[in-house]
């Protein structure tokens, strides 16, 4: 960086590069909209006022916002690679990530985050990566690798690495864990992002004393405020499956609470979602129509979260911030009319996608022999049910009668879901019955199960279903659905069975053609085939879940007897 000649051209005394002309400047600090030039130097924002460059770009009064942060998610639940991913959140203003690859960490461990930190130096956006705290994310599941805190500490001062990642063992930290311990000290000085559903009372409060800065998991207003009034900062969440927005911004707005700890995140998006609406600018967008004021829901969507992780130059158009710029048409539906990253017109900036990965996150699909007795579940007089919950990955704990599982498996409103261990053949699998789903034949399978990713697969038949498992095994990850003993349609994730390498011009046909199946054949419309299923594995979400090693119990944190298991 030349600071002399920032300087010089931020007082006009030389030319600067780019001046975007007649714009509506969003100033984050003082909360006004102001008319102005914005001026450009090596990328960095040297002035606002009255300017002239040697390129000038006349706004014609559209507003300018400083570029979008996107404060948490997986770019692994987008399914392509980071550049690719990238490229889509800069086409719609984002120019700032927070990730947390914890998706691949739990595949292939510590060689997998430096995959994904080598993959980050060709992102055409700000890529921070938080250091995954739980891999596994319980001891109630076989992951591909453990990391502990001396493999984390390792990769600690990297610069694009920000802190520790969601704690999500949330059960460990109020009891001390020594492991969970161990990390929390190596990272006492770095931001700890949090991972607390439905945590209050004391319990909260020996988990943000342990050093936890944010969370993502607020469901409600009340349980956001909670988190806010123990100092947490609360990262406002709507992606594909979890949509908490709606909830916590009303109660925003009915009681006026300040925002400056809170800040937007989408957790998990499928890649069709973000090429329709983006992700933080659809989060403004739905914000702006409950009745939040645009300069506020920008302030959550860029300084806010740029100070809650301690990001410096970013979050704000004004002298010595990067010219990260996004320009809307209208502050109502956020249109997005261009964006400029680094003083760059996006539709400049090129998209990276050769970049070599090792040839062990491309080849992770490792199962021991498996048969149909492992969907066999011993008869009961009741059942533990997972039931499913519309537009939420939260689950509900069902008990019904053997009558009554058995007149839904008859018209479809049950169906057997498992998880089988996929990563070193430990011959670990179970079996139980789940509601909600809503297939009516065959079989829907994916290796992208949260957090340890093995192989999920829900179906109302087990010749289906062990179908399911093998076409997983033969594509080495990815998405299926089988049906009558036949594979009808596959979507291979070839990078960890999580990631596709394609480009998402290539990937987004696919992708769509398999969601749409999947709801032919008879999946509940209200929500999404695969993510869905992805989240009925992850036994750090109430209330239950399914793990290779059996059906588990979130709120009471231990194994449930009913499934069929090893």
């Amino acid at each position: 960086m030349n600071i002399e000649r920032l300087i010089q051209t931020a007082q006009e005394k030389e030319l600067p590069d780019l001046v975007l002309k007649n714009a509506r400047i969003v100033n984050v600090f003082t909360g006004e909209i102001l008319d102005g030039d914005i001026a450009v130097t090596d990328g960095i924002i040297v002035g606002t006022g009255s300017y002239h460059g040697k390129t000038e770009v006349d706004l014609q009064g559209k507003y300018a916002a400083p570029g979008l942060v996107n404060a948490h998610l997986h770019v692994e639940s987008s399914m392509v690679t980071p550049p690719v991913y990238a490229y889509e959140e800069l086409q719609w203003g984002v120019t700032t990530v927070i990730t947390d690859p914890h998706e691949i960490a739990n595949v292939g461990g510590i060689p997998a985050l430096e995959a994904m930190l080598n993959a980050s130096e060709h992102c055409c956006v700000n890529y921070y990566i938080m250091l995954p705290s739980c891999v596994p994310s319980t001891p109630f599941e076989h992951a591909g690798a453990v990391l502990t805190a001396k493999e984390l500490s390792a990769l600690k001062d990297h610069p694009r690495v920000l802190g520790l990642g969601e704690l999500m063992n949330a059960v460990g930290t109020v009891n001390c864990d020594p492991d969970v311990m161990a990390k929390l000290r190596a990272f006492s000085d770095s931001v700890i992002d949090g991972h607390a559903p439905m945590v209050t009372g004391k319990e909260l409060n020996g988990y943000v004393t342990a050093g936890v800065h944010t969370d993502h998991e607020s469901m409600t207003f009340a349980e956001a405020v909670e988190k806010l009034r123990c100092g947490m900062a609360v990262l406002v969440r709507d992606g594909s499956a979890s949509k908490n927005l709606e909830a916590i911004i009303q109660g925003v707005i009915e009681s006026g609470i300040d925002t400056s700890r809170m800040a937007f995140c989408t957790d998990d998006k499928h890649l069709a979602d973000i090429r329709q609406e983006g992700t933080i600018r659809a989060n403004l967008r739905k914000a702006v129509q409950l009745g939040l004021s645009p300069v506020q829901a920008i302030q959550m969507a860029t300084i806010n979260a740029a100070n809650i992780y301690g990001l410096k130059r970013i979050g704000a158009i004004a002298c010595g911030y990067r010219a990260d710029i996004v320009i809307f048409d209208d502050l109502e539906e956020m249109t997005v009319h261009d964006v400029y990253k680094d003083g760059t017109a996006w539709k400049d900036i090129p998209v990276l996608n050769n970049i070599p990965y090792p040839s062990e996150l491309l080849h992770s699909v490792h199962t021991a022999p498996v048969d149909e007795s492992i969907f066999e579940i011993p008869e009961q007089d009741t059942y533990h049910v997972i039931g499913i919950m519309e537009n939420q990955i939260a689950t509900r704990t069902l008990t019904m009668t053997h009558e009554e599982v058995q007149k839904g498996l008859a018209d479809g409103t049950v169906r057997k879901i498992a998880v089988i261990e996929r990563h070193h053949a430990r011959n670990c699998h179970a079996c139980a019955y789940i509601a909600g789903y809503g297939l009516q034949h065959g079989a829907v399978g994916t290796t992208v199960a949260h957090d340890s990713h093995n192989i999920i697969v829900i179906g109302d038949n087990h010749a289906d279903m062990l179908k399911a498992v093998e076409v997983l095994q033969a594509i080495q990850g990815g998405y299926t659905i089988t049906a009558d003993g036949k594979e009808l349609a596959s979507l291979p994730l070839e990078l960890g069975g999580l990631m596709s390498l394609k480009r998402a011009d290539e990937f987004l046909p696919l992708l769509d053609s398999i969601i749409r199946m999947a709801y032919d054949r008879g999946v509940n419309p209200n929500i999404d085939p695969f993510i869905t299923l992805s989240f009925m594995a992850l036994p750090v979400i109430p209330e239950i879940r399914i793990t290779d090693c059996g059906l588990f119990d979130v709120t009471k944190f231990c194994f449930i007897g009913n499934e069929a298991s090893l």
